[in-house]
C-alpha cells in the first residue's frame, strides 16, 4: 500500500479490530523518521479508535506542501482621469416630501 502510493506513512481503517496478521504488517513496515519524530509507515485504527478521538500519528504538515501557490498578480498605479463635461450629467433635485404632523395625544 505505501510502496505502491509511494508514501511515506500510510494508514488503513477498518470496521472491525485488525487481525494478527494485518499488526504484524504493520509492526514490519518499520518507522518514518522526520524531524518531529519517528511514526510507524502503517497504521491501523478503527473506525471507532477515530470517533473515540485516537488520531493518526504523522508529522506536522505546512499547507504549501500539498498545494502549489497561486502566483502573486501585481497591478500598475489605478490611473484617473477626468470625464468629458459632455458626460457629466446633473444631478436632478429630489423632491421635498412634506412633513407629517405629530399627533397630540
Amino acid at each position: 500500500m505505501v510502496e505502491r502510493e509511494k508514501a511515506e506513512i500510510g494508514v488503513l481503517i477498518s470496521m472491525d479490530e485488525p487481525t494478527k496478521a494485518m499488526r504484524t504488517e504493520a509492526a514490519g513496515a518499520g518507522f518514518y523518521v522526520s524531524p518531529w519524530g519517528t511514526h510507524p509507515r502503517i497504521q491501523l485504527r478503527t473506525v471507532t479508535e477515530l470517533l473515540a478521538g485516537k488520531g493518526i500519528d504523522y508529522p506536522p504538515t505546512k499547507a504549501d506542501s500539498t498545494f502549489k501557490k497561486a502566483p502573486r498578480v501585481t497591478y500598475d498605479e489605478p490611473t484617473t482621469q477626468e470625464l468629458p463635461l459632455e458626460m457629466v450629467a446633473e444631478r436632478p433635485e429630489a423632491p421635498k416630501r412634506p412633513r407629517r404632523r405629530k399627533d397630540s395625544g
